[in-house]
């Protein structure tokens, strides 16, 4: 299957996307981002440059991916989820300084979470919806809450294995 790019997508013709990904609604990809095979870019969805992002991804409506963040295969993000690449954002700040953020494999992040920079969400763990994630998350955990705290272990498929103290 080709790639499919819906006719309003705006797509660099410096960004590399793999074969079997969907390019939605108002989706803007920028220069030297790569998007593997497979992915599903909903309705106004971001992509900024340089941003790499597995295969088999799914990214909901109105996330906005910042240089910086990386995702890794299966990852899951559900709508309107928010990150940012910026310890000290400020709009005089000529010298700021990315900080990478790196989601690994089969992780999920819910709606409206927010996830701060600078963090590594482990494998297959779990964001529930409205979180604020301020530090790393082992692999296989649930986290819900502002500031996102550790509730569960998961298996694979998000299921609680066992809950935490």
């Amino acid at each position: 299957m080709q790639i499919y790019l819906h006719p309003t997508a705006i797509v660099s013709a410096d960004s590399n996307i793999g074969k079997g990904t969907k390019v939605w609604v108002n989706v803007q990809i920028r220069e030297q981002a790569n998007i593997g095979r497979n992915c599903t870019l909903s309705k106004d969805v971001y992509i900024d440059k340089a941003v790499c992002i597995g295969n088999n991804c799914k990214i909901q409506n109105s996330v906005s991916i910042y240089q910086g963040v990386t995702l890794e295969d299966d990852v899951f993000i559900g709508p309107n989820a928010s990150f940012n690449n910026d310890k000290i954002p400020r709009a005089f700040n000529t010298d700021w300084q990315i900080t990478p953020t790196v989601v690994k494999r089969g992780a999920s992040i819910g709606t409206n979470a927010t996830i701060i920079c600078g963090i590594i969400i482990g494998e297959y763990a779990m964001v529930a919806a409205g979180s604020v994630v301020t530090k790393d998350i082992q692999p296989y955990t649930l986290v819900v809450g502002n500031p996102a705290r550790e509730v569960a272990k998961i298996d694979k498929a998000g299921n609680i294995v066992s809950m935490m103290k």
